[in-house]
């Protein structure tokens, strides 16, 4: 009957802000679980929570010399944590980044500042890099273009080079031909002009992906996914032409397809026109 009163006493202090601090906690806890979940990053967790047990352990049997250096363990383990989940931290940040539900309205807040010039720049570059990639298919000729949007790639663009030139069918065709130094990287496509080539890209790490893709593929969908970047492929071996965006591989473009998904994806916030706005709208729902 004590702790019966006791807990109602409690409860009584209680007071909304402290809901709220608890329901922000757990909403926090469930994000590092989902985070962790499936990764590497558990069987690390597993092994602090095994410190953790021999420090209870050593404490109560009054090993002091285990003790105390288990607590200087624990008491960096802030930055122990930073160094050892750096990567699936980034990951989250990114993801945070990337975040739907607010990236509309930065659109909404750019597109008046995209002039006519640059429209008429990335359309160019769209047909482009279509035709070339209808070239590449015939000839088995692989490609990797990357078209940039808000998230700027200048860290990769770093691992290639520098070109910043005016996009054409013939500099695509100089770029990625077989014996060309720069053709087994990926090109950057910025604002409607071909700003870098020979480009390094990540990996995906995602387990799931089929087997029978090559490295370009992968490259693709590994930038595709850190990136909100739409990432244009001609495969080496079967000519398919392919589209990687937000981690998604779509496949079997015609070069007409291929226009309208590509202006759909990086024009279609920035357009007033009733059919483009249609492009839009379905840009969005492939996302």
């Amino acid at each position: 009957m004590v702790i019966l009163n006791d807990i109602i006493s409690v409860i009584k202090t209680i007071q909304i802000r402290d809901i709220v601090d608890i329901l922000a906690i757990a909403v926090l806890i469930f994000g590092l679980f989902k985070l962790v979940r499936e990764t590497r990053a558990v069987q690390l967790i597993k092994g602090i929570l095994l410190l953790l047990v021999v420090y209870f352990i050593s404490s109560l049997f009054g090993l002091g010399m285990l003790s105390s250096l288990l607590r200087i363990f624990f008491e960096a383990s802030v930055v122990i944590i930073v160094v050892i989940f750096q990567p699936e931290l980034r990951k989250a940040l990114e993801q945070m980044g990337r975040n739907n539900t607010y990236k509309k309205y930065f659109k909404l807040l750019s597109k008046h500042r995209k002039s006519d010039e640059w429209i008429k720049a990335v359309k160019k570059s769209i047909v482009d890099a279509a035709d070339t990639s209808v070239l590449f298919s015939r000839s088995k000729t692989g490609a990797l273009l990357v078209f940039e949007r808000e998230i700027m790639l200048s860290d990769i663009a770093s691992t290639g080079t520098i070109i910043d030139a005016e996009t054409s069918v013939a500099l695509f065709g100089n770029i990625f031909f077989n014996k060309a130094p720069l053709h087994d990287g990926a090109s950057i496509i910025r604002d409607g002009k071909l700003y870098a080539a020979g480009c390094i890209l990540p990996l995906t790490d995602n387990k799931n992906v089929d087997i029978n893709l090559g490295t370009r593929h992968r490259a693709a969908l590994g930038i595709s996914e850190q990136s909100d970047a739409v990432v244009l492929v001609v495969s080496e071996e079967t000519g398919v032409i392919s589209i990687a965006v937000s981690g998604v591989l779509l496949r079997d473009f015609t070069r007409d397809a291929l226009i309208d998904k590509l202006e759909s994806f990086l024009l279609a916030d920035y357009i007033d026109d009733p059919d483009d706005k249609k492009a839009k709208k379905k840009g969005r729902s492939e996302e």
